[in-house]
């Protein structure tokens, strides 16, 4: 009995925090219906009656559907070249013992420590001298370096690796690049797959990088646009638009992550392999 009790105190507890965790969201749905006199005076989660205005006013500043293009063509290749060649790098990584190979982890722990923001002005100087400035390409390739999706990597494969395994596909005279894509590929995916979330938010939310990069409206991604509500000069008015504008911009993220999430849970079992 006082099991029972309990247990229905632990999922009373994780059912209120759940939905604390969602009023955040549901606030941010329920405002995109407001006007932004009401978002400013009151507060209030019954949806309002100014969601065609609030419409009207983010189609007059940019054309939404073009900037949902323009992130997509950033986040999904940025997203699938760091998955892979991610990967690739943390079995090398984590198969092969070769001179060096501590110190290159080493630097790969430094980097992760070093914010984005310091090598700013040199990545920019880069960028202009190689003319790839108003180019989606510098917003692309950089990503494929990324030291913590490598390490993360590398510390999941060692901690399913079967080194019996490797070496039966050794012996049965596969190559290592086949081995990689044939057999620990498969196990690695559903690390892969976590860490493609963060990668895919990460390039979604994109917002300083495109900002300074890009200057023709047309490449804008959807956060560029979004942050031109914020800075008009009827901001008050325009409170209702941006939360529409969010919560739009929001609706990929949830598929990635929900189309994910369901991908890790089927694949942990198909993917552990033990010794």
């Amino acid at each position: 009995m006082a099991y029972r009790i309990k247990k229905m105190i632990i999922y009373l507890g994780l059912i209120i925090l759940s939905l604390v965790c969602l009023l955040p969201f549901v606030l941010m749905m329920v405002n995109s219906t407001r006007s932004g006199i009401e978002i400013m005076t009151s507060f209030s989660f019954i949806p309002g009656k100014s969601l065609a205005d609030n419409w009207k006013i983010v189609s007059g500043y940019f054309n939404l559907f073009r900037g949902f293009a323009n992130s997509l063509m950033v986040a999904i290749p940025a997203t699938i070249l760091t998955a892979y060649f991610s990967a690739i790098t943390a079995y090398a990584l984590a198969i092969y013992h070769f001179r060096g190979g501590k110190t290159l982890l080493i630097i790969i722990v430094i980097f992760m420590m070093i914010p984005g923001q310091l090598s700013l002005l040199g990545f920019y100087n880069l960028v202009a001298k190689l003319k790839l400035v108003n180019s989606y390409i510098p917003l692309i390739v950089p990503a494929i370096a990324a030291p913590g999706t490598v390490f993360f990597l590398r510390q999941y494969l060692i901690s399913v690796l079967s080194r019996s395994l490797l070496e039966a596909a050794r012996i049965d005279g596969a190559s290592e690049i086949h081995i990689f894509h044939r057999i620990f590929f498969p196990i690695m995916l559903p690390g892969v797959a976590t860490m493609s979330i963060g990668s895919f938010i990460g390039n979604w939310n994109s917002y300083l990088v495109p900002l300074i990069l890009l200057n023709t409206p047309k490449k804008f991604t959807l956060p560029v646009m979004i942050a031109s509500l914020n800075s008009s000069t009827d901001i008050t008015s325009n409170q209702g638009a941006i939360y529409l504008a969010v919560a739009i911009s929001v609706i990929p993220i949830l598929i990635v992550f929900c189309f994910c999430s369901k991908y890790i849970i089927s694949s942990i079992s198909a993917g552990a392999v033990k010794e």
